[in-house]
Formats: C-alpha cells, sequence, structure tokens
C-alpha cells in the first residue's frame, strides 16, 4: 500500500524536502471558493457577483478605500486566522525529529503558525502578511499585521447594505520611501521585491540541499498545481533521477503523477493530504 511505503521512506530517510502547494492549504481548509467565500465576502459577492476569493483579487476596485477593504479581508482570513483542520500540525508531527527543509509557493504563513522552524522554511511567492512598494523603489518589504487589523476592525464597525465596503483614507498604505502605494508581496510580476530574508531562505535551502546529495533524501511534493511545477516539483523529480539514493512521493487529490525514469523511487497518492498524513500518524 502506498500509504505504508511512504510512512517507511519517511522513517528510514537521512533528510526530507518538503514542497507544498495550494493543494495543502485547500486540505487545511483554506478554500477560496463556496461556503467560506460566501460567509466573509457576502457584500462583496453582492455588489459584483464574484465566484471565488482568487479572481477577486484581480478585479480593478474604483477606489483604493474599496480595494484595501478587499484585500484586507482576503489577507486576514487567510494569512491570520487558524487554519480550519490540522494538516499543518499533522505535518509538523511526522517530520519534526528528521532532518527537514520546506519549500513552498504558500503565501498564508501556516508553517510558522504551526510550530515548524523558520530557519528550514523558504516562501519563494511571499507572504499575505507583507507589504511593499509597488513601483517597487527599494527592496524592502513591511509586516502588516497592525494594518490589516486596523482595516478589519473598521469594517466590522460600519455596514454597508447597498455597496461593498471601504476602508478610511488614513488607513491606505504608502511607501515610505517614495511615498507611492504599497501593495502585498505576492509574485505575480517582475515588481515582486526579494527582501533580504527572501535571499538568505534561498541560500538555506541551496545549502540543505548540498549537505545531503549523498544520502537517502525524501522529496515529499504535496499538493503542487499545474501553475508553478518549476518551482520544486520538477527539480525533485531531476534531482531524485540524478540522486539514486532518493525517493519521490508526491500526494494530491487528482493531479499526482511520475515519470518513467524514477517510477521503481516514487511513490504516488492520489487523495486527501489531510486525510492521508492522518492515517500515516495512526499507523
Amino acid at each position: 500500500m502506498e500509504i505504508e511505503k511512504l510512512r517507511k521512506a519517511l522513517q528510514s530517510a537521512d533528510a526530507i524536502i518538503v514542497g507544498a502547494g495550494a493543494g495543502l492549504s485547500t486540505s487545511a481548509g483554506f478554500t477560496y471558493s463556496g461556503e467560506r467565500f460566501q460567509r466573509h465576502f457576502a457584500d462583496f459577492i453582492r455588489q459584483y457577483g464574484f465566484t471565488d476569493m482568487y479572481s477577486a483579487g484581480f478585479y480593478p476596485f474604483p477606489a483604493e478605500e474599496e480595494h484595501w477593504a478587499y484585500w484586507s479581508r482576503h489577507i486576514y482570513y487567510n494569512r491570520y486566522v487558524p487554519a480550519p483542520k490540522p494538516v499543518y500540525d499533522n505535518l509538523l508531527k511526522l517530520v519534526q525529529d528528521k532532518d527537514y527543509f520546506v519549500i513552498t509557493t504558500n503565501v498564508d504563513h501556516q508553517f510558522q503558525k504551526a510550530g515548524f522552524d523558520k530557519q528550514r522554511l523558504f516562501y519563494t511567492q511571499g507572504d499575505y502578511g507583507l507589504f511593499q512598494c509597488t513601483k517597487p523603489c527599494h527592496q524592502k518589504t513591511y509586516d502588516n499585521e497592525e494594518t490589516i487589523r486596523k482595516m478589519i476592525a473598521m469594517q466590522a464597525v460600519e455596514t454597508f447594505p447597498e455597496t461593498s465596503p471601504q476602508i478610511p483614507t488614513e488607513l491606505i498604505p504608502h511607501c515610505p520611501v517614495c511615498g507611492g502605494p504599497m501593495k502585498v508581496n505576492l509574485r505575480a510580476d517582475e515588481t515582486f521585491v526579494e527582501d533580504e530574508g527572501w535571499h538568505t531562505a534561498s541560500e538555506r535551502y541551496t545549502e540543505f540541499i548540498r549537505r545531503h546529495k549523498d544520502g537517502k533524501l525524501l522529496f515529499l511534493d504535496l499538493g503542487s498545481g499545474g501553475n508553478t511545477p518549476i518551482i520544486f516539483k520538477i527539480p525533485f523529480i531531476r534531482w531524485t533521477m540524478q540522486t539514486p539514493n532518493s525517493t519521490y512521493a508526491t500526494i494530491n487529490l487528482s493531479e499526482a503523477f511520475t515519470v518513467e525514469q524514477i517510477k521503481d523511487r516514487s511513490i504516488v497518492i492520489n487523495g486527501d493530504i489531510g486525510e492521508v498524513l492522518e492515517r500515516m500518524l495512526n499507523c
């Protein structure tokens, strides 16, 4: 059985490199559509007919006050509230006694909230919890929790029965260097800021791979999607091909696959990540 094979591979590995994609957070309950979206964004849905958080994030709102009313709520419910399900906590239980490193395209900060060592994390695509200059005029990011919570508080006080809510103009974030507009630190185009922390994490990731390249490595691909396979899925497969002591494992609800060249050293599980991790813990 594949789950038992994965459990044994995890136990016998000298080191584990976890690649975490959107499927992991979806399994933890951070869904961007359906009941959760309708519960937290009913006013925006009524006003604009939005169907999900992802597409709503690209909407050209007519005013910055409305733009940040939406985005503060988007950030708050996907960054500052606890995960609905203990998927990240269970993953930590499985790897915490091993030498591990995590590379993730997720921007919801759930690894650190679950207790993963910050020195073992590389957030490649940014963080909902950070602002950056929109231009950007400099390569630095800024913690946004206090500002986001103020924006949320103002929306809780005011009611907008016929229009979407707005935040007070004075809460709109501005760059402390050039005075221009700020945005969330998310990789969407060439303006994404890779700050000092980003580069330090990248170096730690490279060093971890270099240090373990001759050992018994488990490349654990959790929920990688079709948008950014170049971040870790393709490298994981390539490195498994190049290192005969390595194993490639992937868990995905419907898109788990490997390649023929490493089929004998691959573990492929099509299923809900949270359910699989829980079964491994209960073995």
